[in-house]
């Protein structure tokens, strides 16, 4: 039987990168994946400065798409360690939770959000291990791994070495085989922090879930009520500290998030409309490289707007349940119970951008109106 809502890949996944709390040797794998990063990035803004001088566009412009990827990660890992503590109290508090399964019926509902928890974290990182295959290999049909000469290797994504014997064999295999694995560690890492957001808020929904049931339990048991309207509260209680755990330990997060989305969609769509513009030789390649960036963006964007979504709806119906039990045969005092509990629902759980915008389906479409505008002064001037 299940016993926890993340998911066993998750959790392996945060102990690789020295993110789970209490696990063994953890600031050692944050610092090599952390140092790790920044040599990338280093040979990553190397090529790109490089090509500023230059007049390949399209080069330049799929650089800097990977480039802005990479650091959009590295400040997430800063971010999340920075708040490591919260996320201790998070698991601390999911852990309680689920140790508070007193009932069949609350073992149930917690069973089915952590199944579902589980299934998502295993979608997002099959999704983006195959996103760095089809990169690679939208790569290789653009570069064709060695130019029209013969003499010039380039490299599957955008990086610059100061040395020049990194284009020599048996050399230039091992970095390529380096690259594919540490982009693929990237993608993995992406998945890792957009599954998190999602199985924390299923967790939270699951324990509304349970208080709505037991608001609607309250109906068809016998008096006294207020024992079991007490504790009710205290599950409010504890559904409200965890939330504004998960906002605090996101806010940052989905900040950047959002505005770096921003700089990446204006770039990857630059590509498109290149490479929908270029003759038929590489024109393939070039796309299917634009394009996978581009709904690997547009999906992690959606996953935070969708929890923040989801979590704010989950929230309101703690209300619709409390007015929907039969409140008129309870006591006075019961009763004020309850009316507290509908007012403190108005007020909605959700997860903000900075403490700015609250992340909803609304801000989503903004968002992606916003690019497809964008896409289309391109089209138009390409």
């Amino acid at each position: 039987m299940l016993t926890s809502t993340i998911s066993p890949s998750l959790k392996l996944g945060l102990r690789m990168i020295g993110m789970w709390p209490d696990s063994s040797c953890k600031t050692f794998f944050w610092l090599f994946y952390m140092i790790t990063i920044v040599v990338m990035q280093y040979f990553q803004y190397l090529y790109f400065f490089a090509q500023l001088g230059t007049n390949n566009f399209s080069k330049l412009m799929d650089g800097l798409s990977v480039t802005l990827d990479y650091t959009l990660t590295f400040l997430k890992l800063l971010s999340l360690w920075h708040n490591r503590r919260i996320f201790s109290d998070i698991l601390s508090a999911m852990n309680d939770d689920w140790n508070d399964c007193s009932t069949d019926s609350h073992v149930y509902v917690m069973t089915s959000k952590a199944n579902l928890a589980h299934r998502c974290s295993n979608v997002m990182l099959v999704l983006n291990t195959l996103s760095t295959f089809f990169y690679f290999i939208g790569s290789f049909l653009s570069h064709r791994t060695i130019s029209k000469n013969g003499d010039l290797r380039e490299f599957p994504m955008q990086v610059q070495f100061p040395f020049d014997a990194a284009t020599d064999s048996p050399i230039f295999e091992l970095i390529v085989l380096g690259l594919f694995l540490h982009v693929w560690e990237t993608a993995t890492v992406i998945a890792l922090l957009n599954s998190l957001i999602l199985t924390l808020v299923l967790h939270v929904s699951g324990q509304i879930d349970i208080m709505c049931q037991g608001l609607r339990e309250i109906s068809t048991t016998q008096k006294p009520h207020l024992y079991a309207i007490r504790s009710l509260i205290v599950r409010h209680q504890r559904i409200i500290s965890l939330s504004n755990n998960i906002d605090n330990f996101f806010s940052f997060v989905a900040l950047i998030q959002f505005v770096w989305n921003t700089v990446v969609i204006c770039s990857i769509g630059i590509m498109i409309m290149i490479s929908l513009g270029t003759g038929v030789e590489g024109k393939s390649g070039l796309l299917i490289q634009s394009i996978i960036p581009y709904i690997a963006v547009t999906l992690e964007a959606f996953v935070f707007c969708f929890a923040g979504e989801y979590l704010s709806t989950k929230s309101k119906s703690i209300s619709d349940a409390a007015y929907d039990t039969i409140w008129y045969d309870l006591s006075i005092s019961e009763c004020r119970i309850l009316l507290l509990i509908i007012i403190r629902s108005q007020k909605r759980l959700t997860i903000t951008a900075g403490k700015v915008m609250d992340l909803t389906l609304e801000g989503f479409t903004t968002v992606m109106k916003a690019s497809a505008s964008y896409m289309s002064v391109l089209h138009a001037m390409y």
